[in-house]
């Protein structure tokens, strides 16, 4: 709240900046008129004592501090832990997996690479084509199948994702929204924790208290066999859990969409001939410089 109150001018919310102003954002007592509440208690509220606070007022909070879709459920989820006992819920502390038939029905997308990962960023189940895809994620022991340790802690990554600093902003907005969704889970605070002391990248973005979802999108990836792949996407959440998405990619361009193709084809050729994974990559390279791609 102390965030998104100092990035609100004046002007935005409708208010004069007067003479005299020291700071950009708005003050506190400013928050407290638009919300309709009284200053002691809004300062109470954004001291963290949100033990009482119904959701008509975190809805006027949400609508004087101008919060997104994705903000206002943080504050939401906030308010829910404080009111809430300290239960551990069912299930925070275990890797979800996914029933036979949804791990069958994502085997079953060709050509379009698939996964499902959870509120840790753990990667829980793949197809062949998000395994070819995310070779280097899933091969690096310093993520062991996470994509946000990847991120921040696995060099290679800032190779891989052609816009790393968005997508390490995203990494960060999204595992904070995850994080106020699931209070009680010590393995998620434990690798912010994690990720905050080894990484100042993550120390930083962390720091600015950013939230969002990530449900649609693109992004470029470079893959070391294919080259670069610009790739739209889609999340879906699963009936398994709250916590289990879906994420399907698809390519964004016809160049992209035959980079797969090639892409697939090579990582079949692996499996059948069960080859070292660098093994098959020089053929594939070759024909991917016949064609005039950069792989």
């Amino acid at each position: 709240m102390r965030s998104r109150r100092a990035r609100l001018t004046p002007e935005r919310a409708g208010l004069g900046a007067g003479p005299g102003r020291r700071v950009p954002g708005l003050r506190r007592e400013e928050v407290a008129v638009l919300a309709s509440i009284s200053v002691d208690w809004y300062v109470r509220i954004e001291r963290g004592n949100l033990a009482g606070v119904s959701d008509e007022v975190l809805d006027a909070l949400s609508a004087a501090l101008q919060l997104d879709e994705a903000e206002a459920a943080h504050l939401a989820d906030l308010a829910r832990a404080a009111r809430s006992s300290s239960r551990r819920p069912a299930g925070a502390g275990r890797k979800a997996t996914l029933r036979p038939g949804l791990q069958i029905m994502i085997d079953s997308m060709q050509g379009l690479p698939a996964w499902a990962r959870n509120h840790r960023f753990e990667i829980v189940a793949t197809n062949a084509l998000a395994r070819a895809l995310y070779a280097d994620l899933l091969r690096s022991r310093i993520a062991a199948g996470n994509n946000a340790r990847f991120t921040f802690l696995d060099p290679i990554a800032q190779d891989f994702y052609v816009d790393w600093e968005k997508t390490a902003d995203d990494v960060v907005a999204v595992l904070r929204g995850y994080v106020g969704a699931n209070p009680s889970d010590r393995r998620l605070s434990n690798l912010v924790g994690e990720l905050a002391t080894r990484s100042p990248d993550f120390a930083r973005r962390w720091a600015a208290y950013d939230v969002k979802y990530h449900r649609t999108g693109r992004k470029t990836l470079h893959h070391q066999v294919v080259g670069d792949l610009d790739l739209g996407f889609e999340a879906l959440a699963l009936p398994e859990s709250s916590t289990l998405g879906l994420f399907v990619y698809y390519p964004a361009d016809e160049s992209t969409r035959e980079r797969l193709q090639l892409l697939e084809s090579w990582a079949a050729t692996e499996e059948r001939d069960q080859r070292p994974a660098g093994e098959g990559a020089t053929d594939v390279g070759r024909l991917a410089a016949r064609d005039g791609d950069r792989g």
